[in-house]
């Protein structure tokens, strides 16, 4: 008989970028949000699997991979781009070897940052042939990950079921690029912002999805109430299963205060030599107006809350690090051994964070998963690691009962993302949906080549208009003036290809040319008669 460890912990990653592409420009400041990421996490995290795999361990973390960010990263020109900026990184390196030559404690931080990169380079190019959802598929294929999609463009849902084709398109697309992409149905779906509401498993279950996950209050509001609190998955009357958030391991992780981040041995995020270095020597690394930028040399542990820092010590993170695994195993044994006791039978720990907190925001982060997959792998009699998935499989006999509306973002409901200072996104949105569902009602079987390519676009445009991203970053002032430009954008190209279409306009093909490349996700899966009524 197979030994039943006491509980289970599932650690979920979501892997989020927005669409950001801008070839009009050689380099431009927001697609670093894509470079940084795939240097500092995504292939880092494929890197840590690849160790762990050498070592016979198979973590069994799932992983939501959206489809802004798989597209970008199978876009050859971003691709190409990211391996200039890598390369330029590199070039600074070099030539900050000289200026601290005779610095020991300056030399080593210099020296680990270029053996990192060089590190790194040379497993994108020759390990993954410079294809990141390669790596990813591969140990999808291996059982080391379980990787599950979201929605097309990472909508708001709640806020977009007026119109309610928006969240149909949302959903399909999702599933639809995940199909390409992974060749499989995706099994389960992180819902953007982790924002449900009442009814939405419906449409999860037209297009085949078993589970989604909730923040902490989606399952501790269920109608019956959750027996099991978040310990265990609920599943709706439609057969949909909903995983809740762990509220005391996201603290322990999410916190930069309480949480593991916050150790003043750790690298600083905010302490950056774009800011540091003398203006005309770090000038050819900044942006390129001439703006001091995060270019992602950080030579500084975090020290203390003041302005004095110190020196960047690897040795000294990666023992903190180590010993912050194996409290979090620590915590979680002892977290399920009173859950299971409690509950009788083996509970369920998840734990969902941002893909990006780890490597990106918090440095060591990567190495963190490493040791702690280590560290469970040792200790399975206790605890054991698992996939939502492989949970829903092992235990298919769930309580029926339907989660509470709610979403991970402040205040735990819709106001990260309606509020005064982005509300009036959505009457255009809206509008623009409830167009586009009025053409594809009129076109669906007669539309010529040329009006089913001008459709696609509006479909397009629309989806890119209704990231999250876009009213997240205005709520929260950080490149919100970037958010605001990028969604009158869409909304102004879907006005124009719509009177392009309509005739009062003539068709500009140069025009649609420059925003199909520029604009160019879902440039396979894209239907407009998703929008059909």
């Amino acid at each position: 008989m197979e030994h039943q460890p006491r509980g289970y912990v599932s650690i979920v990653l979501h892997s989020h970028l927005p669409f950001v592409k801008h070839p009009e420009h050689e380099r431009f400041l927001e697609e670093n949000w894509l470079y940084e990421a795939m240097m500092e996490t995504y292939i880092p995290f494929l890197m840590s699997l690849e160790k762990l795999e050498s070592e016979g361990i198979y973590p069994r973390i799932t992983v939501s991979m959206t489809p802004p960010l798989c597209h970008m990263l199978e876009d050859e020109l971003l691709n190409h781009r990211f391996e200039e900026h890598l390369l330029r990184l590199l070039e600074l390196l070099d030539k900050e070897v000289q200026r601290v030559a005779g610095d020991g404690e300056a030399e080593q931080v210099v020296y680990f940052y270029r053996e990192r990169f060089q590190s790194i380079l040379a497993y994108y190019r020759d390990t993954l042939q410079r294809s990141i959802l390669g790596g990813y598929r591969r140990f999808m294929e291996s059982g080391a990950i379980e990787i599950i999609t979201c929605g097309a463009t990472h909508g708001f849902l709640p806020n977009l079921r007026v119109t309610p084709r928006s969240v149909h398109a949302q959903i399909a697309l999702g599933v639809a690029s995940y199909k390409r992409i992974f060749g499989r149905q995706p099994r389960g779906i992180w819902l953007p912002e982790c924002a449900y509401y009442e009814g939405l498993e419906d449409v999860l279950a037209e297009h085949g999805i078993e589970y989604f996950l909730t923040d902490t209050h989606g399952l501790l509001f269920s109608r019956p109430r959750a027996l099991y609190g978040n310990y265990a998955p609920i599943v709706s009357p439609r057969g949909v299963a909903a995983f809740g958030r762990d509220q005391e391991s996201s603290k322990q992780v999410w916190s930069s205060k309480e949480g593991y981040p916050g150790d003043i041995r750790y690298r600083d995020f905010y302490r950056d030599v774009g800011w540091d270095l003398e203006y005309e020597y770090i000038k050819p690394y900044i942006n390129p107006d001439g703006k001091r930028v995060f270019v992602g040399l950080k030579y500084y542990r975090i020290t203390g809350d003041s302005d004095h820092k110190e020196l960047y010590d690897p040795a000294a993170a990666q023992a903190i690090v180590q010993e912050h695994a194996s409290n979090f195993l620590f915590n979680r044994e002892k977290q399920i051994e009173y859950l299971q006791a409690a509950m009788g039978k083996a509970p369920i720990v998840v734990c969902p964070y941002d893909a990006e907190l780890f490597g990106h925001w918090w440095y060591e982060g990567i190495d963190f998963l490493y040791h702690f997959s280590r560290k469970m792998a040792q200790d399975q009699d206790s605890i054991a690691p698992i996939t939502l998935g492989e949970y829903l499989d092992r235990f298919p006999e769930q309580q029926i009962a339907r989660p509470a509306a709610s979403t991970w973002g402040d205040k735990g409901y819709n106001e990260v993302w309606l509020n005064e200072g982005n509300d009036w996104i959505y009457k255009y949105l809206h509008d623009c949906s409830i167009t586009l569902s009025e053409l594809a009602r009129k076109y669906a079987t007669s539309a010529t080549p040329e009006q089913e390519r001008l459709l696609n676009q509006l479909g397009r445009e629309l989806l890119l208009a209704e990231s999250s991203d876009w009213a997240f970053l205005m709520t929260t002032r950080t490149a919100a003036e970037y958010s605001s430009k990028r969604t009158v954008e869409h909304i102004e190209n879907f006005r124009r290809v719509r009177h392009m279409l309509e005739g009062s306009e003539p068709i500009d093909w140069d025009y649609i040319e420059s925003i199909e490349f520029k604009d160019s996700i879902f440039y396979r899966e894209m239907d407009f008669r998703l929008y059909c009524p």
